[in-house]
């Protein structure tokens, strides 16, 4: 339980310090045989504040149950 709730913290700090998740993609959008051509496009998927504050508040919480049964 300690673990989940260090993870949850960790995420959750996470999600509010950078505000969300991005990657890059990459799309071949040509494909001539020898000729090909590709794109790179940047995607993100937004977290927002209050995912990261509940996931900090619920990580606390279970690192305080998980010393109350030790």
């Amino acid at each position: 339980m300690r673990i989940l709730g260090i993870v949850l913290i960790v995420v959750g700090l996470l999600a509010l310090a950078f505000g969300g998740i991005s990657w890059t993609k990459r799309e071949k959008i040509i494909d001539l045989g020898p000729i090909q051509a590709e794109t790179q496009k940047r995607e993100t998927l937004p977290l927002p504040p209050i995912f990261g504050g509940l996931a900090v508040v619920a990580g606390v919480a279970l690192i305080i149950a998980g010393k109350g049964k030790a």
